[in-house]
């Protein structure tokens, strides 16, 4: 059933304040992009993967190790103010045990940076076709940077990680040790990719349909009323009726939001 000409120009307010909302979504969507990749510098160059626990030292013994461990560096206390630090993090060499980890990290960071990169493409192509780019590159990157996250800890059977965490290390056991802040940044890195690469998706399928074509003159438009559902046609919410995703975005944008709360904030106070 084709629309009267009011119901028509109603559709079409309703439409402009969906295109507002989805264009809103999509600058949101491009700054938390921006922060990912920055969490993903964050996350490889960061020695603090994994850490020591506290112990109570009664004497009787050599005093246990206290530092941190990353994909490049250990860091062991000492008497002066700035832990001794041992790794080639200048020359971006990693610690022989987590060379696998520090690759699929570094791969990680490119398809996000890269993702970053095609941002300036929305002024020369076409908006769906960049979105679904960045939605595979990003979909790329938490791929590696959870497989890097598995691996980190089967290869915690090594000399570095015996040396400061005690005997006891074995593949996924930490010994005197437990996983620290950047470890645990990487695992929500993983879900923000995961977030980020859907919000694409759903905004590169429906970008197409945001801006029909005017009709030409004589010809029937391209907006049909909704006999199931006339609340469509006559409230606020006509623009959920028009795009079915439009109900999983808020949702999507309140994790996003979370998680870069969380990862800005939740760091710093456990960064020794």
């Amino acid at each position: 059933m084709a629309m009267t000409p009011h119901t028509a120009e109603v559709a079409r307010l309703y439409q402009t304040e969906f295109i507002r909302s989805a264009r809103a979504v999509g600058v949101l969507w491009a700054v938390c992009t921006l922060c990912f990749a920055i969490i993903e510098v964050v996350i490889l160059i960061q020695p603090s993967w994994v850490g020591t626990r506290e112990v109570h030292y009664q004497g009787g013994g050599p005093v246990p190790k206290t530092g941190t461990l990353g994909l490049f560096e250990v860091c062991v206390e000492s008497d002066w103010p700035v832990p001794e630090c041992r790794g080639s993090l200048s020359t971006l060499t990693p610690l022989p045990a987590f060379q696998s980890p520090a690759v699929l990290v570094c791969m990680s960071l490119t398809m996000v940076w890269s993702s970053v990169g095609c941002l300036s493409l929305f002024r020369f192509c076409n908006a769906a076709t960049v979105y679904k780019i960045c939605a595979w590159l990003q979909l790329t990157a938490g791929f590696c940077l959870a497989l890097a996250c598995v691996l980190f800890p089967d290869s915690w059977d090594c000399a570095d990680m015996r040396d400061l965490c005690g005997d006891g290390v074995t593949s996924f056991s930490s010994g005197n040790c437990s996983v620290h802040w950047a470890f645990v940044l990487a695992l929500l890195g993983v879900l923000d990719a995961a977030i980020l690469a859907t919000l694409a998706f759903v905004l590169g399928n429906r970008q197409d349909a945001l801006l029909p074509e005017d009709p030409k003159d004589g010809e029937n438009s391209p907006i049909y009323y909704n006999i199931h559902n006339p609340l469509c046609n006559i409230s606020f919410y006509s623009c959920y009726c028009y795009c079915p995703y439009a109900c999983f975005t808020p949702c999507v944008t309140l994790l996003l939001f979370l998680s870069h709360c969380f990862a800005f904030f939740w760091p710093g106070r456990n960064c020794k």
